[in-house]
């Protein structure tokens, strides 16, 4: 069998792999951008063959095309969505901003597939790739409508559940834990006393918090370019082609996909995949800080904080036996690390929308449907393997509670904040309990002692 075959294209012959799906520009495009090895994600390819599926099915209704082309590339995209032929999606993220390579070895693979199911053979152009299976379309829409599209299915599929799981597991250890009252921190210093419950519940409402934020933004992620082709006048394509594609898409896939209602906007700016890259980040800064949290409180065990023990996972070193780490902890801030770091490409790259078009797509593709990604996945890990599992080391807690000079905040109001904080200095100064502190520089009896300073009282909760 030969190695290669020839393919052409408008500038001339170009040498294929025999067996690739692929034609021409791919070619071309593999040739081009050998810049890091990194490609669409199974999400963005999922979603290109869904939407070329989509518009084989519309053009058909609209008389367009015929049916036995339609019936090809639907069965063609079909088989692109489910993943079958993704190692025919070779080309790297950095290449022309538009996305217009990758467009075209969808349209490529496609019209070779549906050209075998109907008798043919590869490189045949017995389905053409630009105008069977791209009809109706560009780059430059058809891009930005697979960003929204497979963002909103990566967001309602595998970030959001993972959210809920992580706040429902939050909320079931607060309330395990609402009896135990430990001492809180204000700059990394001893404060007033809190319940774990409390400190937990926090946590909790960010990342509820957070899923509210994603929420919001979902029915303008919803919105699709389909339609404006390329410049956003939807020159050669059917004017209700855009409706048509919304439609369908909300119909194969379940959500509810609209056609934009700027077409203009929807192709000079990625504002709305922005947008959601910038929830991403803040959700992200707020499980940093709940992971780094969890970190400090299992610090030790001997000469750190020590309230917690996260469950051990694996040996933490390999030269200090019994060592155990937070890995998961870890994992989860440096994935945090990089959510933030991938909105930051986001949100230079939405700036880039010279005129008519944003020409940073593939950039803002990759790194939103990362952070998605990934940022679903740690917070499963954290609900997981941390939160769920971690057991509290109760005598280390109330020990320290007992012994903060910090409790007489309480007496404050009855003795007057001077007179405390000379009771503070002597207990820090001696190493004693404020209580007999407080009763040798007071008038105030036992029993009112008690009363000012029993922890639980201070936290709201009796």
């Amino acid at each position: 069998m030969a190695e290669y075959r020839i393919e052409k294209d408008s500038l001339g012959e170009v040498r294929v792999p025999a067996d690739a799906m692929y034609g021409a520009q791919t070619q071309r495009a593999i040739e081009n951008f050998p810049v890091s090895g990194i490609h669409f994600s199974r999400a963005f390819i999922k979603s290109l063959g869904i939407i070329k599926g989509a518009a084989a099915y519309v053009n058909i209704e609209l008389g367009l095309l015929d049916k036995e082309n339609s019936l090809a590339i639907q069965n063609a995209a079909d088989e692109v969505a489910e993943g079958r032929w993704d190692e025919h999606f070779p080309i790297d993220i950095f290449q022309t901003g538009s996305g217009t390579s990758t467009n075209m070895n969808a349209n490529e693979v496609i019209a070779n597939r549906a050209a075998q199911i109907l008798g043919g053979k590869i490189g045949s152009m017995l389905v053409h790739p630009n105008d069977h299976v791209n009809m109706g379309q560009s780059s430059n829409d058809i891009i930005p409508s697979v960003i929204h599209i497979s963002a909103y299915m990566q967001t309602k599929e595998i970030l959001l559940p993972a959210l809920i799981h992580l706040k429902t597991t939050l909320l079931q250890r607060s309330s395990e834990l609402s009896e135990i009252i430990k001492t809180g921190r204000t700059h990394l210093m001893d404060a007033m006393p809190v319940s774990l419950g409390q400190e937990i519940s926090g946590w909790a409402y960010q990342v509820e918090q957070g899923i509210e934020r994603i929420e919001s933004c979902l029915p303008r992620l919803a919105k699709l370019a389909i339609g404006g082709t390329a410049v956003g006048t939807g020159i050669n394509t059917h004017p209700e082609f855009g409706r048509r594609m919304a439609a369908r898409l909300a119909e194969l896939t379940g959500f509810p996909f609209v056609e934009t209602d700027n077409h203009f906007a929807a192709q000079a700016a990625m504002d709305t995949a922005t947008e959601l890259s910038g929830h991403l980040k803040t959700t992200a800064s707020g499980l940093m800080k709940i992971a780094n949290d969890l970190r400090l409180m299992n610090s030790g065990p001997l000469a750190g904080i020590s309230e917690i023990s996260l469950p051990p996972l694996q040996p933490g070193s390999s030269i200090m036996p019994g060592k155990i780490n937070p890995v998961i902890c870890e994992a989860v801030i440096m994935v945090c690390i990089q959510v933030i770091g991938n909105d930051v490409a986001v949100t230079i790259g939405n700036s880039r929308g010279e005129f008519e078009l944003n020409v940073m797509l593939p950039l803002i593709a990759h790194n939103l449907l990362e952070s998605i990604t990934i940022l679903g996945n740690a917070s499963c890990l954290l609900a997981d393997k941390t939160v769920a599992g971690f057991t509290v080391n109760k005598e280390k807690i109330s020990g320290i509670v007992e012994f903060n000079p910090i409790l007489v905040t309480a007496l404050a109001p009855v003795i007057g904040y001077d007179k405390a904080a000379q009771i503070v200095k002597k207990a820090y100064a001696e190493g004693r309990k404020i209580k007999d502190v407080a009763a040798e520089m007071t008038g105030l009896t036992p029993e009112e002692l008690n009363r000012l300073l029993n922890p639980k009282s201070m936290t709201g909760e009796e």
